[in-house]
C-alpha cells in the first residue's frame, strides 16, 4: 500500500514494499534523496507488462521525481531510460526506442507539447504510446495534448500507483489495438488498409508506392534468418528517414509484412520517392553481403523448386498506383492496381518503378 507520512524535513512512503525518503539534512534547504531496501514484495506487487520488460522514457525537469519515478518503474520489472528535458527525451528515444513515454507538460528546450508533436508526425515515430504528466485543474492543455495524439494524462503531484496503473492500461491497450510488425514496429495490414481505405473514399489525390524486395529469398536462404531479419529492419529505416525528408509530416509508411512496404503520399511527390528510395537502396543493399559475394554481384542460393542457383544482389521493385488520372474509390482498388504494377516493375532488370499512366483500366504494355 502507498502512503505518505509527513514531517518538516522528512517525507517516507513504502511502495510496494519498498521505501523512498526524501530527507532535508538539518541546515540545508537542499533535500537529499536515497532508496531504502526492504524485504521481498508483497503478494501480487511485481506487476510487469504482459509477462515481459517493456522500456519507459520517463521525462521530467525535477530530478527528485525522476529519479521517483525511475525506481518504482525499475522495481515493477519495466527497463527506464530517463530525461531530463523535451530535446533530451528525443535524443534518448531515437538511440534507443521505448514502448512508452512518460513525460512533463512544462520542460526547458522542448515542453510535453513540442514533443508530441514531433512524434505524431514522423512516420518511425507516431505509433509510440505517450502519457504526459500535469498540473492539477489544467483542462484546456489536456484537451490540446490529446488532439497531438497524447494517449492519457497523469495529475501532479503524482501518485505512483495511479501512474503505473495507466502505464499497464495504455500498453495493454497498445498491444490489443495497436497493429505494428514485430521487426520494424512499422504499422501493419490493419492500419494499411484501414489508412488507404479512408484516403480513397476521402476524395483528395493521393498515391501509393508498392515496395518489394527483388532475390529477398535467396538472400535469406544463403545468409540465414537473423541477417535476413537485419536486412527488413535496415530497408525500414531507410524508408523512414527518406518519409521524414520528403513527406512534409502527411506520409503514411507501413510494413505489409515479410519483404513488402507501402508508403501513401500525394502524386506530386511519387515518383520522387521512387527515385529516391532506389537510389539509396541500391547504395545500402551491397554492405549486407560479404565482401566476395559483393565483388561477384552475386550468390549462390536455392530456387524455389530447391535447386542450386546464382542470384543477384538484392533490389527494388515499386509500383505505383494514383488517382491524378482517372478515380479509384476503394482499397480494393489501389491493391488490384498496386500489385500489378509492382509484377510489371520485377520484370525489368535491377531496381526500377512502374507507375500508372493509363487514362482508364487496360492491361500494361
Amino acid at each position: 500500500m502507498l502512503y505518505y507520512t509527513m514531517k518538516i524535513e522528512n517525507l517516507t512512503f513504502e511502495f510496494h514494499g519498498v521505501f523512498f525518503c526524501f530527507e532535508t539534512p538539518q541546515g540545508s534547504g537542499n533535500p537529499a534523496y536515497r532508496r531504502i531496501p526492504a524485504d521481498g514484495l508483497p503478494e501480487g506487487g511485481d506487476l510487469r507488462y504482459l509477462g515481459g520488460m517493456a522500456k519507459v522514457l520517463v521525462a521530467d525537469d525535477e530530478p527528485d521525481l525522476l529519479m521517483l519515478m525511475r525506481d518504482a518503474l525499475e522495481h515493477e520489472g519495466y527497463s527506464v531510460s530517463t530525461a531530463r528535458d523535451g530535446e533530451e527525451a528525443l535524443e534518448v528515444l531515437r538511440k534507443d526506442l521505448p514502448d512508452i513515454i512518460v513525460m512533463d507538460l512544462w520542460m526547458p528546450r522542448k515542453d510535453g507539447f513540442q514533443v508530441c508533436k514531433e512524434l505524431k508526425s514522423d512516420p518511425g515515430l507516431r505509433h509510440l504510446p505517450i502519457i504526459i504528466l500535469s498540473a492539477a485543474g489544467q483542462a484546456e492543455n489536456k484537451i490540446q495534448g490529446l488532439d497531438l495524439g497524447a494517449d492519457d494524462f497523469v495529475t501532479k503531484p503524482v501518485d505512483l500507483r495511479e501512474l503505473l496503473a495507466r502505464i499497464r492500461m495504455v500498453l495493454r491497450r497498445t498491444s490489443e489495438g495497436l497493429d505494428a510488425n514485430p521487426l520494424t514496429r512499422l504499422p501493419g495490414s490493419v492500419i494499411i488498409e484501414n489508412r488507404i481505405s479512408a484516403t480513397a473514399a476521402s476524395g483528395e489525390l493521393f498515391a501509393v508506392l508498392y515496395l518489394d524486395l527483388n532475390e529477398f529469398k535467396a538472400y535469406n536462404d544463403a545468409y540465414g534468418y537473423d541477417a535476413g531479419n537485419q536486412v527488413l529492419k535496415e530497408t525500414a529505416n531507410l524508408l523512414v528517414g527518406i518519409v521524414r525528408e520528403l513527406g512534409l509530416g502527411k506520409d503514411f509508411l507501413g510494413h505489409i509484412g515479410g519483404d513488402d512496404f507501402i508508403l501513401l503520399t500525394h502524386p506530386d511527390r511519387m515518383e520522387d520517392y521512387c527515385r529516391r528510395v532506389i537510389k539509396d537502396f541500391d547504395a545500402l543493399a551491397p554492405s549486407f553481403y560479404k565482401p566476395e559475394d559483393r565483388a561477384k554481384g552475386r550468390i549462390i542460393s536455392k530456387d524455389r523448386q530447391g535447386r542450386t542457383a546464382e542470384f543477384p544482389l538484392l533490389s527494388m521493385s515499386i509500383g505505383v498506383c494514383h488517382n491524378k488520372l482517372r478515380p479509384i474509390t476503394s482499397y480494393g482498388e489501389v491493391s488490384l492496381v498496386g500489385s500489378e504494377l509492382k509484377k510489371h516493375a520485377k520484370t525489368l532488370p535491377g531496381s526500377s518503378y512502374s507507375i500508372d499512366r493509363r487514362l482508364k483500366k487496360a492491361p500494361l504494355t
